[in-house]
């Protein structure tokens, strides 16, 4: 069948610059006419597509079904060879770099505003990710932006509307569509990373220890459902809210003890020994047991640990380096140095990590925004850190049964010792009030009269704007947060995140370091309170955004 391309006149749209995390806006903005429509043609445009290979597919939130729609429409004007499509649309973020390396993909469209608020008032998003799988790097994003700036045609294919829910083949034109199983390729990776039989043995010869997963209804409620109760055979009681809703239920689907807390509530009440939850796109994850929370800081660093000792993917390939983005606690770092790997420290962005995997650099990283991966993807991945954790729970019950998350944190503390660690985020905050509090910082710091300077009772060694140097691809990422390093280490940074669709988010971050066991056990708001008062004092917080409390403490 022959497609007739036709050509519909458009006009640019102010503010369309793509960050790593892609365009997200609210969903009102998205349904003006000819946004979304300019937006697909400005990726379409800078691939460029013809030919093209592209996985498309979201996490299920509103708006996703007629953007796939303009996808269709547009692809099939540009030339693209072909597009694989979750079934529903449907698709983790993980999911799709996976698919995007098994398949030589030229790349992909993920419909995703990650752990954003869904639904009809809420955020939409619109990201393209690059042939390794990966988040599209500067010199992409900018190309996109460039493009729709000046655009003033769409070329679009008019054709009935398609059908998500049905697998199979179906064809527009020149243009092949594949509806795929959202979940099987992903469920296959899974098992050939992690030791599901040493994990299934664990549960079935501690069958009192129960876990409880939470999909917070965005799109790892199916693959939830296959890896735990399907692949691993726990019952249904061991998943919850694993449906994927256009609207999340109305919740916000950012894995923390703020957004997860009917998780919290559940394992607190209900005498579970494991929780785990993930957010709308999949690429976020939280661990919890009995007593115990584990911050994404120490998770990344207790996974590194055991890498190589319990994961059957690391035994095979080695652990080649660790990397964390600058916020993150130092616990890494600590752990890179007793197994003489090399360590990064790099600016909040998972393409930086990508850079370093892609060479062969680096294996296992983390954020601290409850993000944690390594070289299997080119993306963070919720669910790899969770059944990593089972699996590690597995291994360290071969020799020392009855073991549970609390265990195995004190157990690393012993080793390491422990670096308390805490993230305040005011989300929404005046953006010019929040410009001119870090432009004072920088001031203070480019005057260098933080240095040597007593705050309570810590004093700054050194204050810096963070600078990073890629190591691979010689950029240079300058501004990326203000750091505070106390003589003793402890560290205090801020920096702006432009994650949100409005307002800004200032996120302040304090770090403090103990190898006192007595102080292993000790509340980690308490252990930091000290170094709280300082950060808010120096930054004149309230002063500037008019925030008396964090909307979230993690």
């Amino acid at each position: 069948m022959v497609s007739i391309i036709q050509t519909v006149a458009t006009k640019p749209f102010e503010g369309q610059k793509p960050g790593t995390s892609g365009l997200r806006k609210k969903v009102k903005i998205f349904q003006q006419p000819n946004y979304t429509e300019n937006f697909i043609q400005a990726i379409l445009n800078a691939i460029p597509a013809q030919g093209a290979t592209l996985v498309v597919g979201g996490d299920g939130r509103y708006y996703l079904d007629e953007t796939l729609q303009v996808i269709v429409k547009l692809s099939a004007a540009a030339g693209v060879s072909k597009l694989v499509v979750g079934q529903n649309g449907i698709l983790s973020t993980p999911a799709v770099s996976n698919l995007i390396r098994k398949l030589n993909a030229t790349g992909g469209i993920l419909l995703t505003a990650s752990h954003n608020p869904g639904g009809p008032e809420n955020d939409f998003g619109i990201k393209y990710n690059i042939s390794n799988g990966g988040p599209a790097p500067e010199n992409v994003t900018d190309k996109i932006y460039e493009i729709s700036k000046t655009i003033t045609e769409l070329k679009m294919v008019d054709t009935p509307k398609i059908d998500f829910s049905v697998l199979g083949k179906q064809n527009v034109g020149e243009l092949d569509i594949e509806v795929i199983d959202s979940v099987h390729d992903y469920v296959e990776l899974m098992k050939n990373i992690f030791d599901f039989d040493s994990i299934k043995s664990f549960f079935a010869t501690n069958p009192d220890f129960k876990m409880l997963f939470d999909g917070m209804n965005g799109v790892t409620g199916p693959y939830g459902q296959r890896l735990f109760v399907q692949e691993l055979g726990l019952p249904e009681s061991s998943v919850m809210r694993c449906v994927p809703l256009s609207d999340f239920g109305g919740a916000h689907p950012d894995p923390n003890l703020t957004y997860a807390h009917d998780l919290v509530e559940r394992v607190n009440k209900e005498g579970y020994d494991f929780g785990a939850a993930s957010d709308g796109d999949g690429d976020r994850n939280m661990v919890i047991g009995k007593d115990a929370f584990v911050t994404p800081s120490d998770s990344v660093a207790i996974i590194a640990h055991y890498a190589k000792e319990a994961i059957p993917y690391f035994q095979k390939t080695g652990v080649k380096g660790l990397a964390r983005s600058m916020p993150t606690s130092q616990a890494l770092d600590l752990v890179a140095k007793k197994q003489g790997l090399e360590y990064f420290e790099v600016p909040t962005g998972w393409k930086f990590f990508g850079n370093l995997m892609d060479a062969g650099r680096c294996s296992v990283c983390g954020e601290e925004s409850f993000g944690t991966g390594s070289d299997h993807i080119r993306e963070k991945d919720g669910l790899w850190a969770i059944i990593a954790w089972l699996n590690i729970l597995a291994y360290v019950n071969k020799k020392n049964p009855g073991s549970g998350v609390k265990d195995i944190l004190q157990s690393h503390y012993q080793i390491y010792g422990r670096n308390f660690f805490s993230r305040y985020d005011y989300e929404e905050v005046d953006g010019k009030g929040a410009d001119e509090m870090v432009q004072r910082l920088r001031t203070m710091i480019e005057t260098k009269e933080l240095e040597g300077k007593q705050l309570g009772s810590f004093t700054v060694a050194t204050a810096d704007d963070f600078t990073y140097n890629d190591p691979i691809d010689g950029s240079v990422s300058k501004k990326q947060g203000i750091r505070i390093i106390f003589q003793d280490g402890s560290r205090l940074v801020i920096r702006l995140s432009g994650t949100g669709s409005s307002g800004a988010t200032v996120r302040l971050y304090v770090e403090k370091y103990s190898n006192n066991a007595s102080e292993y056990t000790a509340d980690t708001q308490k252990a930091l309170q000290s170094l709280i008062d300082v950060a808010l004092d120096l930054s004149q917080l309230k002063k500037f955004t008019g925030r008396t409390e964090p909307t979230v403490i993690t």
